[in-house]
């Protein structure tokens, strides 16, 4: 019995020696060796500073700064360190009212009691030179350093962007993010966040009883460098950009330029629009909910969210798939008997019969008619839907339904109807030509955004070929990062039709009839062609799409001016103007551009 016990004293002492040992060493270990235990343990003298990092520049194709960063601080609270406190004294310091004083205190608790948040972002200048100086009598405040954006033209804020607090979703999908982190928002911001955030950096800062700080912890030993974000230019020409904006002040609509030879965006405006400075610093919520609320929408890009039929616009599509169908030629007549023409009457009179080219010219609706009817009645094709696919097919070779894949954010699809549309409608096999008959003039349910109306002219400038829309030029100046966006897409079309079409947009300008003839340049051979798009609920869209010069393109541009009449009333001019402005630099004295500025066509 006696040895049984003293088996079990010696197993016991055995087990509270090990117990004691691992103890030891774990105590040595976190004490001696693991710094992570220390730096806890001196939390409560410890101040742990983010280094913000300032964002990149972005600058146009030509070097023009677009977006720079400017100081601004924000006041953090750490709820558990607050102490009694003159709250007068600090909301005049603050410029704030107490209720909101209070509000955010109960904020900060409600968020952590123990962490940091912000109470106060992007305090100015001149309010934080006096809050520096007295913040040691306000225990639990303190404030870090960060940079704002600011944007020296008060134009293209749709392309650009804005910067905004992040929310909980953003914090979720990311983890680099924490709470009072700034993230793109919309436009070139987003896209190229990642490039344009840089990475953060940490500073460990000794604080006395006061609040104050009392240098480094360790020497910086622990401390992180920030990385600036990278710098970007993108392709937008500003000065194109501006002239655009004036044309379309107090007008309702957008303009695209794209450098056909390699899918550039050289302007993207949307009327009306916003100065970008607005929503920047702590107005910018204020700003955003009044934006938000005007009955005008400036806050919706329509260059590239809104949907339109594109008109006459579109006959130019028809026509090429009429020619690779081999239901057209560039002689093929078709007679027009004007406003009584069945079932599809012409706009206006004029003479008949006429060929290809000459229906371009005058945008004549029965020609189209007929060319649509011939496609869609093509007699290789075994029944409507079959034609009908076929034609959907050569359709969607432009991108029309689709978005581009590129950095332009918010994009709509634009709409092409399957057959099943019309099943649903018609009933199966119940439908045929005559029954979507409005298609061959782009009218009924198709649907094209400015975006795509502008690649539209593109590709035909291109004669068959499109690189996808973009605003990427280079990051730090190395090309070499390039995205893989930026390929050449074919249609399937063959060049040789392109001529023909070609050939009818110059005529546009250039012949007797054109429906643009007014706004012909001496100085450029532009080809271009007028759309009205009709709309239920108002006047007629303005619509219209050119290139030019008409040999080695530089510029494609779509421009749509809503509730304002034809194409060629606001749209065609407009255009002319600023594929000018574009290649020369300036416009030469003409008598539309002085109406175009002074019209004011929102009626306010």
């Amino acid at each position: 019995m006696k040895d049984s016990y003293k088996a079990r004293k010696y197993v016991i002492i055995s087990i509270i020696m090990l117990m004691g040992f691992i103890f030891v060493v774990r105590l040595f270990f976190l004490q001696i060796v693991d710094n992570e235990y220390k730096l806890s343990a001196e939390n409560n003298v410890l101040r742990y500073v983010v280094q913000y990092p300032a964002r990149g520049l972005i600058y146009d194709r030509s070097d023009n700064l677009l977006v720079y960063n400017e100081a601004a601080y924000d006041l953090l609270i750490v709820p558990k360190q607050l102490k009694d406190f003159d709250t007068t004294e600090l909301c005049q310091l603050l410029d704030i009212e107490k209720h909101e004083l209070i509000e955010n205190i109960l904020k900060a608790r409600k968020y952590s009691y123990y962490k940091p948040s912000i109470f106060l972002e992007q305090i100015t200048s001149e309010n934080y030179g006096r809050l520096q100086e007295k913040l040691y009598k306000f225990n639990g405040f303190y404030v870090q350093k960060r940079t704002l954006r600011k944007y020296p033209y008060k134009n293209a804020a749709h392309i650009l962007g804005y910067v905004g607090e992040v929310n909980q979703n953003e914090i979720k999908k990311d983890k680099y993010y924490k709470q009072g982190d700034y993230i793109g928002k919309s436009g070139i911001e987003k896209s190229y966040e990642k490039e344009l955030r840089g990475k953060k950096g940490l500073k460990i800062r000794l604080v006395d009883v006061f609040n104050r700080i009392k240098g480094s912890y360790k020497d910086g030993r622990f401390d992180t460098l920030a990385e600036a974000g990278k710098n970007l230019q993108i392709s937008l020409d500003i000065e194109l950009q501006q002239y655009g904006e004036m044309l379309m002040k107090n007008k309702k609509g957008s303009i695209v330029a794209i450098e056909p030879a390699s899918g550039e965006i050289l302007a993207l405006v949307s009327t009306p629009s916003y100065d970008p400075n607005l929503l920047i610093g702590r107005v910018r919520s204020e700003n955003y909910k009044k934006l938000s609320k005007d009955s005008l929408q400036p806050l919706f890009n329509r260059a590239t969210m809104a949907q339109y039929p594109p008109g006459s616009t579109f006959k130019l599509i028809n026509a090429l798939i009429g020619l690779e169908e081999n239901v057209l030629t560039r002689n093929t007549k078709y007679s027009c008997n004007g406003l009584n023409t069945k079932p599809i009457g012409c706009s206006h009179d004029h003479f008949s019969p006429l060929k290809l080219i000459s229906a371009i010219e005058l945008s004549c609706n029965p020609y189209f008619w007929n060319v649509f009817k011939s496609i869609i009645e093509n007699p290789k094709y075994s029944n409507t839907k079959e034609a009908y696919d076929n034609w959907r097919k050569y359709v969607k070779s432009f991108n029309i339904g689709e978005k581009f894949n590129t950095d332009i954010s918010n994009q709509t699809k634009g709409f092409i109807p399957l057959d099943t549309y019309y099943n649903k409608y018609y009933g199966k096999n119940h439908w045929k030509a005559l029954t979507i008959r409005s298609l061959a003039i782009g009218q009924g349910e198709i649907l094209l955004s400015p975006l795509q109306l502008a690649n539209t002219a593109a590709i035909i400038a291109n004669s068959g070929f499109y690189y996808p829309p973009h605003f990427f030029k280079t990051i730090d100046d190395e090309n070499e990062l390039k995205p893989e966006f930026v390929k050449k897409v074919n249609t399937i079309f063959k060049k040789k039709h392109f001529k023909t079409i070609i050939e009818g947009m110059f005529q546009v300008y250039e012949g007797e009839h054109g429906t643009a003839r007014w706004f012909k340049n001496d100085s450029i051979q532009i080809c271009g062609k007028t759309g009205t798009s009709q709309n239920p609920h108002g006047e007629n869209h303005s619509i219209f799409i050119a290139f030019a010069p008409k040999d080695n393109p530089r510029i494609a541009i779509s421009v749509v001016v809503e509730n304002s009449g034809s194409g060629a009333k606001w749209a065609a001019p407009i255009a002319t103007l600023m594929i000018e402005k574009y290649l020369f630099g300036e416009v030469k004295p003409n008598w539309f551009e002085e109406n175009i500025i002074n019209t004011n066509l929102l009626g306010n």
